[in-house]
């Protein structure tokens, strides 16, 4: 009786040892401001995006209304973990001033895109709302985009593999580990780019596992103009 009790505290502190002191850090601080392992940049393809919206029967007139010929811009810069990613990690979250929300328009087109990005993940990102939305810009200035997909007036018939190599091509230290296209249905959805927390890009296995498979996509051209 004894030895079965000795026995199972044994266990029991094994057990603990095993999921708290040797778990690894990014379990053990997850959603905490600042800790995470890297950076992801989603680009969204604007002309689907709207395409995507207007067949659900929404609105999204700051991006979308004729005359925003909006090809790529910045869904956001997301913390990421090794595996999986922190979000809204300060509840309630800093409030953004309506300038600096104001003042990201130019590559995040629409208030309520700025405004969200923030309390899911710039509060993740252990900066100051002025802070991470400098970050933001500059990742954005990082990423040069392909002159095909700067400004195409017809539909674009391409492949995933296709759109991560155009990018790679273009950008100096980027590879096909650390690019991701996501699509919704047939169409392109997004171009996701891993950086490090000093914006240099780098491989990203989650990421890349998460990329669309299909064979071909469609980008619709950029609306009015």
């Amino acid at each position: 009786m004894i030895g079965s009790v000795i026995r199972a505290a044994a266990f029991a502190v094994f057990f603990l040892a095993v999921s708290f002191g040797s778990a690894p850090a990014q379990q053990r601080g997850q959603h905490q401001p600042g800790q995470f392992d890297f950076y992801v940049l989603a680009l969204s393809w604007s002309p689907s995006f709207c395409l995507d919206t207007a067949e659900r029967g929404r609105e999204a007139r700051e991006q979308c209304d004729s005359g925003r010929p909006y090809s790529f811009v910045v869904h956001g810069l997301w913390p990421q973990y090794e595996r999986g990613f922190p979000r809204e990690c300060q509840m309630p979250p800093p409030r953004l001033n309506r300038e600096l929300m104001t003042s990201m328009l130019d590559i995040m087109p629409a208030p309520r895109l700025v405004y969200h990005q923030w309390d899911k993940h710039g509060t993740c990102s252990g900066l100051s709302p002025q802070a991470y939305f400098e970050l933001v810009r500059k990742a954005r200035k990082a990423v040069t985009i392909p002159e095909t997909y700067v400004s195409p007036k017809a539909v674009l018939s391409v492949t995933p593999d296709e759109v991560e190599e155009a990018f790679v091509k273009v950008n100096p230290g980027l590879t096909r580990a650390g690019v991701a296209v996501t699509c919704g249905g047939t169409r392109l959805g997004e171009v996701r780019v891993c950086m490090s927390k000093d914006l240099k890009f780098r491989d990203c296995a989650e990421v890349d596992r998460r990329a669309c498979r299909r064979d071909k996509l469609s980008m619709p051209p950029v609306r009015g103009g």
